[in-house]
């Protein structure tokens, strides 16, 4: 099956090839330039031929390159902030011309706002006093990805998103991490303001365990003007999450065109079909005015790589099993789903702004998103009659999850310049998502008494999350008054109000109506939230800043910043930062920065509480256990000793060079150390069935007033981590034949350890609880779970209408580990090569076909039997460096009228 789907797509890819051929234009030059402003190149700057449907976007050097046929042209430049040039330019067939731009600064028009800073001061990646990674919407599509976190995955080596697998919620949202962290230590921003989090707390064993992200993919792809990441911990300039840094989502703002992005494709193994289409347009709104509207919708298949089952179905007794399994024609194939979730994905963005008047201009963007996902739990064979009525499914059956996902945004806001020369802007940002679930397929085994007629689709609750927050800010460069080449000041404040919500699901998708029987209750695979989990909090947030940035001199660049918020909840936490840059030569700077952060317990952390059904291993078998997670704030969590919440606290240090060699390449070198105390953590069980007997007497004593749990969880301050790491980043490029070649080598190498003791309690003795509070599995989690390295390595050959991206990404190794040392398992680093080619045609007109994992690259097997789950497993769900779905071809259109 995989030999004829991979003989299909190269059939498919050289019948393009071939194809565009034929109509390939040989009256075609081709026109390579630069964009800067002040020396410093603009990444993601708008390159127009004027009167044709023919736009491209500089690249992360600020370069261009535009295939045309013979004949001239006015090629129109543009860039936020920056006034508009126009150019004339004439096209030689087979010959290319050069021409750059040298953009100067608007003086009446949207501020140009650089992650990282408030300055007016444009700045390329390598002027910059800390890491800034700039990714255009040209360079997301040529992934042959279709969302923004797997777009990411594969051009920010420091940014890492796997889709998870049997994980209840979080099969639908991936987890985000950058430098190796958490979800929750990046802040998210869209247009330079906070977006919110999602609904949604990672508590099954996954990479982020424990943690609140934001849901970027619920941001249309078709909207994405360019992607900025900022590495580097910036709490003091944007407040909490801002540990690891910040990702700046910028959207589309250009006019008078239309864009329509077509993708499908599908893995090797003829599974997995990915289908999307993605709309742009932009309406001019009086003389300086836009508004421009995204459109989304995507469609995945499910994937399946599950192995044969070889564990008992309806009795222990494996002779006797083997006879029913055949009575029965049970099959021991694709009993469980192991690999992508299925999901249908709708939205829309609007992007706008214009002049109220000369002073004055007004801005905002409106988002909605909605996704439904479905996904499955772990089979349930009949012969676990605890959790199975065999009247209804005699051969047990698949649970499965079926998610709704909204999510909406809103921001407004206004901006303009006082006459003594201050700029300011006010906005206010709303957003909110919900996270429904449903579980079909299953039933509550307690109302076995209804017998076939017992239900089997429940409605099991609903998580939301929504944010208001409202931004004031002020900046003006002192510098000519100061006899300073710049002295920018800016400072500002920030009121935000967050909410959180839990809604019960029905009754009969959480109630045990049969205690006594000995049968679960509740439906099978994800009880519903019970009344006593419902719950409705929020909080207030206040924040001041003060941030400055000079060029003492043309060489020496100095930035300090501090921010201090209160928080309704806990109280105020103080944050400084204090960067610089000094420039040795023309061609070679150091920087570097020192700073201190937070991030705040989120109230999902504070206040998510449930009972679900949870499997672990006992000799060598999964088996089900009903485990609590109970609020900070409950009486289990005061029993049990569990402290309130309080912030995280890191300090982040960064020292390196940039180096602007020639024209042609540019290179950055940054090693980081990210130390972080009071790191929380969603705990392990705590165990009744312990195998400590002094442990397991203490606990069931500390959980006899709630009979119907096995275990507890908690959410607790209760480990330190450093993080030390480098960034590389080289980009280069220039002539080859008749063509361009760039070359970007990027790579992250990083390493998190947990450093000193595990925080227990007085109720929970050190000496006995460290290593069951934060065990081993969570601890290799947090060190091992993620590749300690990745290094990509991009080829991007542009000629006439004609481009190739051919791009090798290492994965570096991974590690699973268990209380059990036996069952610990290593997976080997992994190359995974990505190729497209792509035609343009002179309608406007592009089309590309291409193959994700081409050589079908798959991560180690598991080796251990033990950590197979009777041969279900054939990879590793606890630690995974890029999925394990092979090999994936696709084929891409799109067309700018």
């Amino acid at each position: 099956m995989r030999k004829q789907a991979k003989l299909k797509f190269f059939v498919a890819l050289w019948t393009f090839v071939l194809s565009s051929a034929l109509v390939f234009a040989q009256g075609t030059g081709s026109i390579n330039g630069r964009v800067t402003s002040k020396g410093e190149e603009l990444v993601g700057a708008t390159i127009q031929v004027e009167g044709r449907r023919i736009t491209t976007t500089t690249d992360g050097s600020g370069n261009f390159t535009l295939s045309l046929p013979a004949g001239s042209y006015n090629i129109v430049v543009s860039y936020a902030g920056m006034k508009q040039m126009t150019r004339t330019v004439t096209v030689t067939a087979k010959a290319i011309a050069e021409l750059d731009f040298n953009l100067a600064p608007a003086s009446n028009t949207e501020n140009v706002t650089v992650i990282g800073s408030r300055s007016t001061t444009v700045r390329s990646m390598t002027s910059t006093p800390v890491p800034i990674d700039v990714f255009t919407a040209k360079e997301l599509m040529a992934t042959g990805q279709v969302e923004p976190t797997q777009m990411l995955h594969f051009v920010a080596p420091s940014f890492n998103s796997n889709r998870q697998t049997i994980a209840d919620g979080t099969d639908h949202i991936d987890p985000a991490t950058l430098r190796g962290l958490g979800p929750d230590q990046v802040l998210v921003l869209m247009n330079g303001r906070r977006r919110h989090n999602q609904a949604l707390v990672n508590v099954n064993g996954t990479v982020g365990r424990g943690s609140v992200g934001t849901d970027m993919n619920a941001i249309p792809p078709s909207a994405i003007e360019k992607i900025e990441i900022l590495r580097d911990g910036a709490a003091a300039q944007y407040g909490s999450d801002a540990i690891a840094g910040v990702i700046n989502v910028v959207l589309k703002k250009n006019t008078g065109k239309t864009s329509v992005n077509l993708h499908t494709g599908q893995q090797y193994e003829g599974d997995g079909t990915n289908a999307a289409v993605g709309l742009n347009h932009g309406f001019s709104l009086g003389k300086t005015g836009f508004l421009n509207i995204s459109a989304d919708a995507r469609y995945r298949e499910p994937t399946n790589r599950v192995g044969v089952y070889n564990g008992t179905v309806y009795t222990t007794n494996v002779a006797q099993d083997e006879v029913l399994i055949a009575q029965n024609r049970f099959s021991r194939e694709n009993n469980l789903h192991i690999g992508n979730s299925k999901l249908i994905n709708g939205g829309a963005m609007i992007n706008m702004g214009s002049a109220l008047n000369s002073e004055i201009n007004w801005f905002g963007n409106i988002g909605v998103n909605y996704r439904k996902g479905e996904a499955a739990g772990f089979y349930r064979y009949p012969r676990q009659t605890s959790q199975v009525i065999l009247a209804k499914y005699p051969n047990g059956f698949l649970p499965e999850i079926h998610s709704e996902i909204f999510d909406y945004n809103w921001m407004l806001g206004l901006e303009g310049k006082l006459k003594n020369g201050w700029n300011w802007d006010m906005s206010n940002t709303w957003g909110k998502n919900t996270f429904r679930f449903d579980v079909t397929n299953s039933n509550n085994a307690s109302q076995f008494a209804q017998g076939s007629a017992a239900q089997s689709d429940f409605y099991a609750g609903q998580l939301g999350f929504w944010q208001n927050t409202f931004n004031f800010n002020v900046n003006k460069d002192l510098g000519k008054k100061m006899n300073l080449p710049s002295f920018n000041v800016a400072w500002g404040f920030e009121m935000r109000n967050d909410h959180y919500q839990i809604k019960a699901g029905e009754e009969a998708s959480w109630k045990n109506y049969d205690p006594a029987s000995g049968r679960v209750g509740g439906a099978q695979v994800f009880p519903g939230f019970q009344p006593s989990n419902a719950v409705k909090e929020t909080r207030q947030v206040f924040g001041m800043y003060l941030d400055v940035e000079t060029d003492i001199t043309k060489k020496f660049l100095l930035g300090g910043a501090a921010r201090v918020e209160n928080y309704s909840d806990y109280g105020s936490s103080v944050a400084g930062k204090i960067t610089g840059r000094y420039k040795i030569s023309d061609f070679l700077s150091l920087r570097g920065a020192f700073s201190n952060g937070f991030r705040a317990p989120s109230l999902h952390q504070r206040f998510f509480s449930t009972i679900a059904t949870v499997f672990t291993t006992v000799s060598g078998q999964l088996e089900p256990r009903q485990q609590g997670t109970f609020r900070n704030n409950s009486s289990v969590a005061e029993a049990f000793g569990i402290p309130s919440l309080g912030p995280e606290k890191s300090k982040n240090i960064s020292l390196g060079f940039t180096s602007r060699i020639m024209k042609a390449a540019s290179l950055t070198f940054d090693w980081y150390k990210i130390n972080i105390n009071d790191r929380i953590v969603y705990t392990a069980a705590f165990d009744r069935n312990d195998p400590n007997a002094q442990r397991r007497a203490i606990i069931s004593s500390l959980l006899a007033g709630n009979p119907d749990v096995n275990s507890a969880a908690f959410f607790t301050n209760a480990v330190n981590t450093v993080t030390k790491g480098v960034d590389i980043v080289l980009n280069t490029g220039g002539k080859l034949g008749k063509g361009r070649l760039d070359i970007a080598v990027a790579a992250n190498f990083t390493r998190t350890t947990i450093e000193g003791a595990i925080k227990t309690s007085e109720k929970l003795p050190a000496n006995l609880f460290a290593g069951v509070l934060f065990n081993s599995t969570e601890v290799g989690r947090i060190e091992w779970g993620q590749p300690r390295e990745k290094v990509s390595v991009n080829f991007r050959y542009n000629i006439r209408n004609w481009n190739l991206n051919l791009r090798n990404t290492r994965f570096g190794q991974v590690r699973s580990f268990d209380p059990n040392p036996a069952l610990n398992e290593v997976f080997t680093a992994k190359i995974i090569t990505d190729l497209s080619v792509g035609y343009r045609f002179k309608s406007g007109i592009s089309l590309t076909a291409g193959a994700n994992n081409l050589l079908d690259v798959y991560p180690d097997k598991l080796k251990v039997a033990a950590n197979t789950s009777n041969n279900r497993f054939i990879y590793s769900r606890n630690a995974t460096q890029f999925g394990f779905n092979g090999g994936y071809y696709f084929i891409g259109a799109s067309a700018t009228f």
